[in-house]
């Protein structure tokens, strides 16, 4: 007969610091918010700012950070104090965000060199995001491991997880806020990039602190192997909760910033006050979360049940904004007070998609503990659930992108959410309708008694609800598309001849019934058959070539109705005509209903559309062009900013 070893006893923390490591996680959170949207903001200038340029920069963004989490149990021992190695993990961010932003401008020109089109420039761009933000974010994943050390697998133990969590996003709405509101609109990239990592390094000192007044006892080898291999049965279903769950909100993030964008309108603030928001919801719902962990509830229970209902507030969100946002009785025009314009789309943002992501949020430490058992390395717990969400919002990302709103609509995609958040609570609740032995713990799920006849009732009435609120998603108003966030002020409607949506744009053709005809992308009349339009869109045309002596070829930037690149057909001596345009739906179908205006230039033999993001075309492209002329672009619109610096003009150069 062999003798049982003893449990593994660790040393638990001291509970007097444990509010200081919340302040400490939000320092964190403050600081990587702000160097994503440093790196978002710069790695555009290298790659392009076309929806599969971000979609993979974010991929890899989130993807390092998944390594991250999952390594960190695996590399360092559990025996290294958890605040020495949080330190020294928050040391290297800041030094890394420093190096990324003078190592970008030097990998670019490199890239420029070598980038292209095509299939092989996009796996081309995927290994440049990767350069640039593997290392950093591989740290900035491994933060939450590295601390969760410090806490026992407890029901206590674990809610202190999710406050950790909480506070980290805390510290992110204020980063994203700070980044994008101040620091780059007054100061520049570096000014954002020193404050992030003074705030890297100072959390990282009060860690070094805090190690030295504080123990941290370990067990020996054997303890390791124990804490490793433990792990709560039937973990994997948490795990494929966890990960839809994931992949749900980052999809509906990006079909909510597409449907607020034409609302709130397409700049660079818009997004931000979506993040803040969207991420405020999570830490709510987070910190919530973190008190039903350590309550009396069944988290496995909770975590389904919270699915379900995300299911239901993401139908509340499709229909507050596709009904009744956009016509709210607002004449936005009446105020020239940016404060005011701000509390606005900040208040409709909150009513719109809170909901939802505190739902979401909360899911997080229910996850913990629905997997947390004694013994178990908390580092480990911490990184497999992290590492799990952040697969699924990877997927969810990259798939709205790149995949669902262009073929499915940002209808389709949302009843999609829908749907999957359904399925998202199935494995939670459905094991609880089989019968199991008799609890020995009430808040143990899997040894829970079944829900019974009343839990099969119940189960079945909220998946035919989810299916009925997937189906009652409404799609979005065309008028909306048309003239975005002045849409009430419109009290008459022309006739929508086409509605689309793309890969990167909104686009409607409509017509007055009195010979005018225009075209909108993302809320704004971006061209019309109006004499003064007309005029200027010809004369972008016109006057370069009737100055140029003899032009041979000519670059477009950006399609709109064709009337710019057509005036170009007119020209006999002219024998390339290049036109880059970012959103492939606008050449391929908006085209034809200006045919007589653009001369029906796409039939020209001549003509070439590439579809790219312009500066990234003029960046990589060894041609040379005897004119380049843009049709009408915003400057305010995000990503159409560029075309409007003296970077730009010096590739036009």
């Amino acid at each position: 007969m062999t003798r049982k070893s003893p449990a593994p006893q660790v040393a638990g923390p001291d509970r007097r610091f444990l509010p200081a490591l919340i302040l400490l996680f939000i320092g964190s959170g403050c600081a990587a918010l702000i160097y994503e949207i440093v790196w978002l903001q710069l790695l555009q200038l290298v790659i392009g700012s076309s929806a599969v340029s971000l979609g993979v920069l974010l991929g890899t963004f989130m993807g390092g950070m998944c390594l991250g989490s999952l390594l960190l149990a695996r590399v360092v021992s559990a025996r290294e104090h958890p605040l020495r190695v949080y330190a020294i993990l928050e040391v290297g961010i800041g030094v890394l965000g420093i190096i990324v932003l003078f190592a970008v401008p030097l990998i670019g020109k490199l890239y420029a060199t070598v980038g292209g089109h095509g299939p092989a420039s996009i796996l081309l761009r995927g290994l440049v995001g990767a350069i640039c933000l593997l290392p950093p974010t591989l740290l900035m994943g491994a933060t939450l491991p590295a601390i969760a050390r410090w806490v026992e697998t407890t029901p206590t133990g674990v809610s202190w997880l999710g406050f950790f969590y909480g506070g980290n996003i805390a510290g992110a709405v204020f980063g994203c806020l700070l980044a994008g509101f101040y620091l780059l609109r007054v100061h520049d990239m570096l000014t954002a990039t020193l404050v992030a990592a003074a705030i890297n390094f100072a959390v990282a000192g009060v860690g070094f602190w805090l190690a030295r007044r504080t123990t941290h006892v370990a067990g020996d080898s054997s303890m390791e192997a124990t804490t490793r291999s433990a792990r709560a049965p039937g973990a994997t279903l948490v795990y494929i909760t966890i990960a839809l769950s994931g992949a749900c909100a980052l999809a509906a993030e990006v079909v909510w910033t597409r449907l607020l964008s034409l609302m709130l309108g397409a700049t660079v603030y818009t997004f931000s006050i979506i993040l803040a928001v969207f991420l405020a919801g999570l830490g709510i719902g987070s910190s919530v979360g973190s008190v039903l962990a350590r309550g009396s509830v069944r988290p496995r229970v909770a975590l389904g049940v919270c699915q379900m209902l995300v299911a239901a507030a993401v139908a509340w969100s499709a229909f507050m904004l596709a009904t009744v946002l956009p016509n709210w009785p607002i004449n936005p025009s009446l105020s020239t007070s940016p404060w005011i314009t701000f509390q606005l789309d900040l208040t409709r943002t909150f009513w719109a998609i809170l909901p939802p992501a505190i739902l979401w949020g909360g899911s997080f430490p229910l996850a913990l503990a629905s997997v947390a058992a004694r013994g178990q390395d908390p580092g480990r717990l911490m990184g497999e659930v992290y590492a799990a969400n952040t697969v699924g919002a990877i997927l969810g990302a990259l798939g709205a992108s790149l995949l669902l709103v262009g073929s499915l609509g940002t209808q389709g995609a949302q009843r999609l959410v829908v749907v999957l958040a359904v399925v998202a609570a199935l494995p939670m609740l459905v094991p609880l309708l089989v019968p199991r032995r008799s609890a020995t713990d009430a808040k143990d799920d899997r040894h829970a008694p079944a829900l019974g006849l009343v839990g099969v009732v119940a189960l079945v009435a909220a998946t035919l609800v989810g299916v009925m609120l997937a189906r009652g998603i409404p799609e979005v108003p065309p008028g909306l598309v048309a003239y975005g966030r002045f849409l009430p002020t419109w009290t008459d409607q022309p006739s929508y001849l086409f509605v689309g949506e793309g890969m990167n744009s909104s686009v409607v053709v409509s017509d007055w019934g009195n010979g005018v005809r225009n075209f909108h992308v993302s809320g704004k009349i971006e061209a019309s058959t109006e004499p003064q339009d007309m005029r200027l869109q010809r004369m972008l045309g016109n006057l370069p070539a009737l100055v140029h002596p003899n032009p041979k070829s000519v670059l477009i930037v950006g399609f709109g109705a064709g009337v710019t690149a057509g005036t170009f057909v007119l020209y006999p001596g002219i024998e390339r005509i290049v036109i880059c345009e970012i959103e492939p739906l606008i050449p391929q179908v908006v085209a034809e209903y200006f045919g007589p205006q653009n001369y029906n230039v796409l039939q020209d033999p001549r003509v070439e559309v590439v579809y790219d993001d312009a500066r990234h075309y003029i960046l990589t492209t060894d041609e040379k062009f005897d004119i380049i002329t843009s049709d009408p672009i915003h400057p305010w619109v995000k990503g159409a900013a560029t075309l409007y610096t003296r970077e730009y003009f010096e590739l036009v150069k």
